[in-house]
């Protein structure tokens, strides 16, 4: 499993937002700001040095978003991330989050990806056995297809079907019904920083979250600190309300 941080985006709007509230705001300011910014980021939005200056506005964006509770200035930080191979329980409950993804997660479809016979993720490989893989380890020829009560059945991928689905539209949404939990998932996802703060204290090494969504934000939570250390270093300083669902 492996998780890699895309692109940091909004740190020049978040730092001219702090001109705003009383009116310090000036067009050249804010292009002065956006010049700053650019001097100071990758391409991609990672820190590149420290720029007393760029430094200092940054932690008045984190004194007020994160010490006077002004949220909002924070939530023009945007993080884009991929993650591959992340076990598809796990990624379940990585999901609970969505609410504060403002939805922008697309994952790996049961229905329309291919997953091939026994696929598991890192964390599964060793600490389970799939039906199909425990047969052909102990020798045992499973046949192509079964009958019973007069129905027919197509040995698949992890299981058996009816065939009376191959070749149908319902095929996928019949085949999607013998993956196991353990499969493999690869998603993509946009959040904002001050929710990413609370999906970090809720599944991070110290919470009881799943071992691998663990691991996962650990490495999410190092690779942060590495590329853009400030951001990094206050992911577990914000405090967010808890939504029921989650």
């Amino acid at each position: 499993m492996k998780i890699f941080l895309n692109r940091i985006t909004g740190i020049d709007d978040a730092m001219v937002s702090l001109l705003m509230s009383k009116r310090s705001w000036t067009r050249e300011k804010e292009v002065e700001i956006r010049k700053l910014v650019k001097k100071n980021l990758t391409p991609e939005g990672f820190l590149k040095g420290d720029d007393p200056e760029f430094l200092s506005m940054l932690n008045k964006i984190f004194k007020y978003g994160i010490e006077f509770g002004h949220t909002t200035l924070l939530r023009f930080i945007d993080l884009s991330y991929t993650v591959e191979g992340l076990h598809r329980g796990a990624q379940d409950d990585f999901d609970s989050h969505a609410k504060r993804l403002d939805n922008r997660i697309v994952r790996s479809s049961t229905r329309l990806a291919t997953f091939k016979n026994g696929e598991l993720s890192d964390y599964y490989l060793d600490k389970i056995m799939l039906p199909f893989t425990a047969c052909e380890e102990a020798g045992i020829e499973l046949p192509e297809q079964i009958t019973k009560n007069g129905v027919t059945y197509q040995k698949m991928q992890f299981g058996y079907i009816d065939t009376k689905y191959l070749g149908t539209d319902e095929e996928k949404d019949v085949m999607r019904g013998l993956y196991p939990l353990g499969i493999p998932s690869n998603f993509i996802f946009k959040v904002q920083y001050p929710e990413f703060c609370h999906i970090v204290q809720h599944r991070d090494s110290k919470s009881g979250a799943n071992p691998e969504l663990k691991d996962m934000i650990e490495m999410a939570k190092a690779d942060l600190v590495k590329k853009f250390k400030p951001l990094g270093e206050n992911l577990t300083k914000l405090r967010m309300q808890k939504y029921p669902e989650e």
